[in-house]
């Protein structure tokens, strides 16, 4: 290629005719996006450039509104018995109405036994019943491993969610209705249900 300018302007140059073939050979295959525009001579003097303006914001869009999903009440929390009461339970001058041995059954039917119990309970109008789970002291021949299943897993299923339209609170029973290995269970009352 030749370094020779033409007389073109200051920065430009023409390009001889073995450039131009050369040219052309290159871009023979390629075609215009769109036509070339016009190349205009730089001014004289620098054009200053105006700071771009700030975009409009778009024009508000109009949500539409939600589906209010009903939201499902949670279930009232837990309370212990008031300590009024369980004085009375201790003392034996407030009768516990209603009472259920679950210790030696399994977790299965304890747990059914123990619903059932409960919804029975409320339907009569009890406020207050024992549920006896057993303290899991070791025997001999038993391993103590997994012993005591139900007294730990009770109050568990007493705290469930599901339970809550029942049971009101539920704390350990006094030593002569069990202690450790059972519970006074505060049952709710129906609405419009019995007194």
């Amino acid at each position: 290629m030749s370094a020779r300018s033409g007389g073109g302007r200051r920065g430009r140059r023409t390009l001889d005719p073995e450039e131009r073939a050369l040219w052309s050979y290159v871009t023979r295959d390629i075609a215009r996006l769109k036509p070339a525009a016009p190349v205009e001579a730089p001014a004289s003097e620098p054009v200053r450039e105006e700071p771009p303006a700030a975009p409009e914001p778009p024009p508000p869009v109009e949500a539409r509104p939600a589906r209010a999903t009903p939201a499902r009440p949670s279930p009232p929390p837990l309370a212990p018995l008031e300590p009024k009461l369980r004085r009375r339970l201790s003392r034996g001058s407030h009768e516990v109405e209603a009472r259920i041995d679950l210790h030696g059954m399994t977790q299965a039917a304890a747990h059914h036994r123990l619903h059932a119990f409960l919804i029975a309970a409320q339907s009569a109008g009890h406020s207050v019943v024992l549920v006896i789970t057993g303290k899991g002291s070791p025997e001999p021949g038993f391993v103590t491993e997994g012993r005591g299943v139900l007294r730990r897993v009770v109050p568990h299923w007493l705290a469930e969610p599901a339970m809550r339209p029942v049971v009101v609170g539920f704390e350990t029973a006094a030593r002569g209705h069990g202690g450790e290995g059972a519970l006074y269970v505060r049952i709710r009352r129906l609405r419009g249900g019995p007194a």
